[in-house]
C-alpha cells in the first residue's frame, strides 16, 4: 500500500506539470529554462544531502542526457502551444511509450517470452488507437488555421519524442547509474540546453523564476518514483507514472479552458481508456 501511495507522487506532479507551467505563462523557452532552473535547485540539494560518489564518466553522460532531456522537454512545451495540454500531453507520452517500447524490444531484446510480445503488441496497439482519439478533432467546431497548427505541433512533437527517447535509451539501456548520482550532472545539462535554446539570450524574468516551481514538481516526481519503485516494484510505479497523462487532460480542460465538443470529450475518454489500459499493460510486460 506504502509503495502505491508513493507511485501517486509522480502522477500528479509529472502529469501537473504541463497546465501549471501554462497556467504560469511565458514562451517554451522561457518555460523549459524555468524548469530546468527548479530541477537544478532540487539536484543540488539532493546531492547535499545523500553526497553520492561522483565520476568523469557520470558527469559526461549525465550532461549529455540533460541536453537531450531539454531537448523533449522544449518541443513538448512548443506542441503544447500549438495543440494544447490536453492533446499534447498524451500524444507525446503514447509516442514515447509505443517507440521506447519497440526500440527496447527489437533493438535490447527487452522482450524474450511469448507472453510479454503477446501483451506488449496488445498494448502497442491499444496506444495507437489511444493517439487517433485523444487527438481527434469534430468536424463541426470551428477552428481557426487548425490544420497549420497541428501541423506545428507535431513537428514539435517529434523532435521532442527523439529527445526524450533518447535520454531515455542513455540511461536506461546503454549507461547504468544510480538515479541519485546521476542528478546533479543531468540537471547541469538540462540547464545547458535550455539556455541553448534561448540563444544564450538569458534573462531572468519574473514567467522564468515562477517556472522553477515546475523543475521542482519534475524533482520530487523522481524521487518518489525511485521510492515506488524500491516499495511496490518498477511495474507498479511505471503505470502509475504514465497515469499522470489523464491530470493533465483534465487540468487543461478545467484550468486553460481548452474546450471539447461532445463528441471530442466522448473520443477523449475513449482514448484515455485505452492509454491507461496500455500502459498498465506494458508495466505488467516489463514486470516479467
Amino acid at each position: 500500500m506504502q509503495g502505491i501511495l508513493y507511485a501517486l507522487i509522480p502522477m500528479v506532479a509529472w502529469g501537473s506539470i504541463g497546465f501549471v507551467s501554462n497556467k504560469i505563462g511565458g514562451k517554451p523557452n522561457q518555460q523549459t529554462f524555468g524548469m530546468t532552473l527548479g530541477a537544478l535547485l532540487f539536484a543540488l540539494v539532493v546531492w547535499l544531502i545523500v553526497r553520492p560518489e561522483m565520476s568523469v564518466s557520470l558527469w559526461g553522460f549525465g550532461i549529455i542526457g540533460g541536453m537531450l532531456w531539454s531537448m523533449g522537454q522544449y518541443g513538448q512545451f512548443r506542441s503544447m502551444q500549438y495543440m494544447g495540454v490536453s492533446v499534447a500531453n498524451p500524444l507525446s507520452s503514447g509516442a514515447q511509450l509505443v517507440f521506447g517500447s519497440l526500440i527496447g524490444a527489437i533493438i535490447f531484446g527487452e522482450w524474450s517470452k511469448p507472453t510479454q510480445f503477446l501483451l506488449g503488441i496488445l498494448a502497442l496497439l491499444l496506444l495507437v488507437i489511444g493517439f487517433y482519439f485523444t487527438s481527434k478533432q469534430d468536424d463541426e467546431k470551428s477552428y481557426t488555421n487548425t490544420n497549420h497548427e497541428f501541423g506545428k505541433g507535431f513537428r514539435a512533437l517529434t523532435y521532442s519524442t527523439a529527445g526524450y527517447l533518447s535520454y531515455a535509451i542513455l540511461f536506461n539501456n546503454i549507461m547504468h547509474f544510480d538515479a541519485l548520482a546521476v542528478i546533479l550532472p543531468m540537471a547541469v545539462g538540462m540547464v545547458l540546453g535550455a539556455m541553448i535554446f534561448m540563444k544564450f539570450k538569458i534573462q531572468l524574468e519574473a514567467v522564468v523564476i515562477k517556472n522553477a516551481l515546475v523543475g521542482l514538481m519534475w524533482g520530487i516526481g523522481n524521487i518518489f518514483m525511485l521510492l515506488a519503485a524500491a516499495k511496490a516494484g518498477l511495474a507498479i510505479a511505471f503505470s502509475f507514472s504514465q497515469l499522470g497523462v489523464i491530470i493533465s487532460i483534465i487540468g487543461g480542460i478545467l484550468f486553460l479552458g481548452e474546450t471539447k465538443t461532445r463528441k471530442e470529450m466522448r473520443w477523449l475518454t475513449i482514448g484515455i481508456a485505452c492509454f491507461v489500459i496500455g500502459a498498465v499493460l506494458l508495466g505488467v510486460v516489463k514486470s516479467y
